[in-house]
């Protein structure tokens, strides 16, 4: 066999017809689209997981806690250091109603498609459709704490140990009593002892006592600890949770229920 006959015998490549270059674009885009709509099922996936186990947003709508939380303040919660560590007095603690806390909702009803958008919008951390469903308060008293209300002073006690918490109190008038009512509980084993920041306009464990839980809150309720603020971005930054107020308080065994 010579040499030009070897070359010959060669497959030869020929030009692609017209038909195969759309197809072939076609099928470029089909897998372009394929690739991004997998990037955003993970993207969605993901955030969905820090959503349920990691990081929350909440919004604040109600004034209870000024002035360390505003109005319309968007707040991050972190759900799992709480559960490795526990809380502590001081913590911003965000929790479902333990029952009867919060009024019946009157917000009218929303379309299938708005309630779908939210929907969408909350696994990505972008909405907080059940803010109106939680509450955010101080947290007083930890189990087994003697929460009493007030010395001579006008302060709360806690465990026989006066607390300054003149850093973050928002009262009418300087020198106002911590609270303007006076209580005297023992925090069971399970629960906590909230207080809005803004002492006099709260709603919170003082004003409680008469539903089921008696005021305090299940630690099962709570959905974890706030540590910042987001928006508005002039506000932006980590939130204070003053432990060094508490940093003189005793700590007890809470009696069995």
């Amino acid at each position: 066999m010579t040499t030009e006959q070897t070359a010959s015998a060669e497959p030869v490549p020929t030009p692609r017809s017209r038909a195969e270059r759309p197809r072939e674009r076609r099928r470029g885009w089909l897998s372009f689209l394929r690739d991004v709509l997998v990037i955003i099922l993970i993207a969605v996936l993901v955030s969905f997981l820090v959503k349920t186990f990691l990081v929350r947003s909440f919004y604040i709508p109600s004034g209870s806690m000024q002035n360390t939380l505003h109005i319309d303040d968007r707040i991050l919660v972190d759900e799992i250091t709480p559960r490795f560590g526990g809380y502590g007095r001081g913590d911003i603690v965000v929790f479902r109603d333990p029952g009867g806390w919060l009024p019946p909702s009157t917000a009218p009803a929303r379309s299938p498609l708005v309630e779908g958008v939210d929907w969408l919008l909350s696994l990505v951390g972008l909405s907080a459709p059940d803010s109106d469903d939680h509450l955010v308060k101080r947290l007083i008293g930890m189990p087994g704490d003697h929460v009493v209300c007030c010395n001579d002073l006008g302060q709360i006690t806690v465990n026989d140990v006066a607390i300054d918490e003149s850093d973050y109190l928002a009262l009418p008038a300087p020198g106002s009593p911590a609270s303007a009512d006076a209580f005297d509980v023992v925090v069971p084993e399970g629960s906590l002892w909230v207080l809005g920041d803004n002492r006099y306009h709260s709603k919170d464990s003082r004003y409680n006592q008469e539903q089921p839980g008696k005021g305090f809150v299940p630690i099962d309720n709570v959905v974890g600890r706030a540590f910042l603020i987001t928006w508005p971005f002039s506000r932006f930054g980590m939130l204070d949770f003053h432990h060094e107020a508490f940093g003189g308080v005793p700590d007890v065994e809470p009696a069995p229920r």
